[in-house]
């Protein structure tokens, strides 16, 4: 097998366990998940807004969610950790996931794309863009993007800040994709520049003082 073909195929096996998750624990509000190897086993962190529905009674909901990974998606000795969410506003998955209920109960798109948007700027980040793609209100294809804030697009930043994920809802006229990008208030950027106070000793401060009584 070449390295190629092994990425490829571990990129699509992570994919079907994210959409596995995202089954699985929809009632959560699932978040994400980071998969870690190690010669151990694997380490599977899940991101969810309610810790204690991923757990289950006497944790059997995760030990049923572990044999699945062991047995279906080939994964040694999973473990499982359970992380919260603390604001669901900065967690992309969360509100794509939101977008595509919103759109399914018949909201209007151009209404729930403002909404989302100024949740996720009054949450405190620096810059949000949600791109809706679709048969939005004709038989033709189009999209539409709402941007507020701060988003690198190109380089470092961009893969470090940025936060994606894309949802695609089915819809009676089609099939619609919601692309949510978050750049998160912790995020650092390379050109980012602090300007510290100067603090003014006793003695400059009383020659200023003497400079001030003397033009006056």
């Amino acid at each position: 097998m070449s390295i190629v073909k092994h990425f490829i195929d571990e990129a699509i096996r992570t994919t079907e366990i994210d959409e596995y998750l995202a089954r699985e624990l929809s009632r959560s509000g699932y978040g994400g998940a980071e998969i870690t190897r190690t010669p151990l086993g694997t380490r599977i962190i899940v991101y969810a807004m309610k810790p204690g529905i991923v757990i289950g009674r006497r944790g059997s909901n995760i030990r049923n969610v572990a044999r699945v990974l062991e047995d279906k998606f080939n994964l040694s000795n999973p473990q499982i950790a359970v992380s919260e969410i603390e604001v669901p506003e900065l967690n992309p998955r969360i509100m794509a996931t939101r977008i595509a209920e919103a759109l399914l109960r018949g909201t209007h798109f151009r209404r729930i794309g403002f909404w989302a948007m100024n949740a996720i700027m009054n949450a405190g980040a620096f810059g949000v863009e949600i791109c809706i793609r679709g048969k939005l209100t004709t038989q033709r294809h189009r999209y539409e993007k709402y941007r507020a804030g701060y988003m690198p697009k190109t380089g470092d930043p961009a893969l470090k800040n940025v936060k994606t994920s894309v949802i695609n809802v089915k819809l009676k006229p089609g099939i619609l994709g919601i692309n949510v990008k978050i750049v998160p208030p912790d995020a650092v950027f390379p050109d980012k520049i602090e300007i510290k106070p100067t603090v003014e000793t006793g003695e400059s401060a009383e020659k200023d003082e003497e400079a001030i009584q003397k033009v006056e």
